[in-house]
């Protein structure tokens, strides 16, 4: 006797569906523990370290340039000084990483 697809096909049951998409489940989990958390936790550290930016730090921008702040924007940039009277404005988002921090003033 010969069994078609179709009847092969409704033997399976709810429960079937259930495992079908069990590994769709386990991939998003893993994907979401090995590339989106730590995505979001770097994210949330660069927009740390680039709001605790201040006058007298020496930074390195995302095109290689670095300077000593010197002026700090509320507008969402820097004014780098990367040469003896040469200042450029940088956007604040462009700060890949914080070289030398300046010591706070004690009052």
């Amino acid at each position: 006797m010969l069994v078609t697809p179709a009847h092969a096909q409704a033997a399976d049951g709810a429960g079937g569906a259930l495992f079908s998409f069990m590994p769709l489940i386990l991939i998003f989990i893993i994907m979401y523990f090995l590339l989106i958390r730590p995505q979001q936790k770097k994210l949330k550290e660069h927009k740390a370290m680039v709001e605790a930016i201040r006058r007298g730090d020496e930074v390195l921008t995302q095109g290689g340039i670095i300077g000593k702040v010197s002026k700090v924007k509320d507008d969402g940039e820097l004014e780098v000084e990367i040469a003896a009277n040469v200042r450029v404005r940088v956007p604040r988002h462009t700060i890949t990483q914080v070289l030398k921090k300046t010591d706070v003033a004690n009052a």
